[in-house]
């Protein structure tokens, strides 16, 4: 019998729905093969996350199987889905989310571009407007780290900390991406796949050309706290007119 409050139930649910839809979007912009590949999402208000099981084709995956585990990645028992085994990069994701509070998601993919840079240890040199809105600088790349306890956790800690990047390209392995939410890592993970591609047919054509700092620094600021938004014209109009 669960321990949690109603509103923490809620939460789970959505967050368990919102994982699962999200491992769609992986296949629908080709970034995994076969079952390669996981979402994890955060449940706000509690010290849990959920993941998707280990082994599960991608056309089984159902909000009833997704797996919650807590900060430890440990899975919770007696829920839905604690019957399986978690995907083997659980630990490397509680890692961090133990460690980087301000994250609500994480994602592994495997996709084709982004793990061939990580093959060489290369990081994505910034040379793109794109890129520069999105991810602020460079993919660096992480270090060499094995699957099966939180080393991969750490490395993904220790690159992106202090770093404006939600990528990091572990070494020999391939693209990890956090975001505000699992959406929004989601959308982080096919942005580096989209510039990895790009930046490698440029070198196919001559070096990149990089893009200056201080532009790298205003495209970002753009983007992040301007792009989308409603003009504030237009909100002050709004607010000041009883007919609007």
């Amino acid at each position: 019998m669960s321990t949690y409050s109603p509103e923490i139930e809620v939460a789970i649910a959505r967050v368990r729905a919102d994982v699962a839809r999200l491992h769609g979007e992986l296949v629908r912009y080709g970034l995994v093969v076969w079952t390669g590949g996981n979402v994890s999402g955060r449940v706000p208000g509690a010290d849990l996350f959920v993941i998707k099981p280990s082994g599960v084709s991608y056309d089984d995956l159902a909000p009833e199987n997704m797996i919650l585990c807590d900060l430890d990645g440990m899975v919770i028992a007696g829920t839905p889905g604690s019957d399986r085994s978690p995907s083997s990069d659980t630990a490397a994701h509680a890692y961090v989310y133990r460690h980087m509070p301000e994250v609500g998601g994480v994602v592994h993919t495997h996709s084709t571009y982004a793990v061939a840079w990580a093959a060489r240890n290369e990081a994505i040199p910034c040379v793109i407007t794109a890129m520069a809105d999105e991810f602020g600088d460079e993919i660096p790349v992480g270090p060499f780290a094995i699957i099966g306890d939180d080393s991969i956790g750490r490395g993904i800690v220790e690159t992106l900390a202090g770093h404006r990047s939600r990528a990091v390209l572990m070494a020999n392995h391939g693209p990890f991406t956090i975001g505000k939410d699992a959406k929004d890592a989601v959308k982080a993970a096919v942005m580096v796949e989209d510039v990895a591609r790009t930046v490698h047919i440029s070198r196919q054509l001559g070096a990149p050309v990089p893009i200056p700092q201080p532009a790298i620094d205003s495209l970002f600021d753009r983007y992040q706290n301007v792009y989308g938004q409603a003009p504030q014209g237009a909100i002050a109009d709004t607010q000041g007119d009883p007919n609007a």
